[in-house]
């Protein structure tokens, strides 16, 4: 399989870890949805990232999406979310708190990149969604029970979680600082301790 896309996406790096904590072979290839967005047009006519690129030549796009195909070949059982009933449905709406956050965090870091000017009205709302998203996801962390929501080890909410965290701590450090969501703050630090974290990894770099 090859997983392309630059780590310090948060949808590219969390497809990373589950690849690595099912023991999933993969080449990654860090590609830009700038530099490189020609290279990979016939896998993807969106040009976005993830793409997972099957052993078969299929290609996979959208990160849940991808997750969902993993989660089957390794098993549903196995998987590190909740096959069913309340639990799943819990962990699916932390991963969207987290995704959705980020989708809206990604989406304005470019309006603020490619435009001249941005109404202020717009400014306003968009860091009220990223920080509205962000105190949700610390009320989250903050009631939970134990390290993780999976159980033992981090399951897909747990990495969302994390990997959003990191983003938005780079690519919007004059708005997010980690030190003022605390049960987020401690919740990335023990996320970013792990293995599957730190060979899953790569500083923010800004688009040029």
């Amino acid at each position: 399989m090859q997983l392309i896309g630059q780590y310090d996406s948060p949808f590219v790096r969390r497809v990373g870890i589950a690849l690595t904590l099912y023991g999933m072979p993969f080449e990654h290839l860090p590609w830009s949805t700038f530099g490189d967005w020609e290279r990979f047009v016939h896998q993807n006519p969106l040009r976005r990232v993830p793409t997972l690129v099957l052993g078969n030549g299929e290609a996979l796009i959208d990160s849940a999406a991808i997750l969902d195909h993993l989660d089957e070949a390794h098993g549903r059982e196995r998987a590190l979310i909740a096959a069913s009933g309340l639990n799943r449905r819990a962990s699916l709406r932390r991963i969207a708190l987290a995704t959705g956050t980020a989708d809206k965090a990604v989406s304005f870091f470019y309006a603020r990149l490619f435009s001249p000017s941005l109404d202020a009205a717009f400014m306003t709302r968009s860091e009220a969604q990223v920080r509205d998203g962000l105190a949700a996801i610390e009320a989250e962390c903050a009631v939970r029970q134990g390290e993780w929501w999976h159980g033992s080890g981090p399951g897909h909410d747990d990495i969302a979680v994390a990997c959003v965290a990191r983003f938005l701590s780079e690519a919007y450090a004059h708005l997010v600082r980690l030190a003022d969501y605390p049960a987020l703050a401690a919740h990335s630090a023990r996320a970013e301790a792990l293995p599957a974290f730190q060979a899953v990894c790569q500083p923010f770099i800004p688009p040029s």
